[in-house]
């Protein structure tokens, strides 16, 4: 199951080998802390994006936990050194497991 959320990926289409690249990721979700209160008073339940993970061609390459006071539409960003062709799979995961999945592929030349 997938939780909603719209998520985008920046990886250059291309790079030499050896290139250090930098990824850039963006993901659209409200990460609610589960302190803050409605109009009536109630608190609004945490739903938070705890966990992303990158892997290149199914090897993990970055991990990243994040907490309550990371902001609304969380931005990542990491540098990674191209060697070979291939591709990337993003994973966020919230606070019940769900997952939402990008893939983006870099040619290496």
């Amino acid at each position: 199951m997938a939780f909603k959320a719209s998520a985008r990926v920046r990886v250059p289409p291309k790079a030499k080998s050896g290139e250090i690249i930098e990824i850039k990721t963006l993901i659209s979700h409200e990460m609610e802390s589960g302190v803050r209160k409605d109009s009536t008073g109630k608190l609004v339940p945490r739903d938070i994006i705890n966990k992303f993970t990158a892997a290149f061609n199914g090897k993990q390459i970055f991990e990243a936990d994040w907490f309550p006071s990371v902001s609304a539409n969380p931005y990542q960003s990491f540098f990674f050194k191209a060697a070979e062709s291939g591709e990337f799979t993003f994973t966020w995961r919230n606070d019940a497991g769900e997952e939402v999945t990008s893939k983006a592929k870099l040619n290496v030349a």
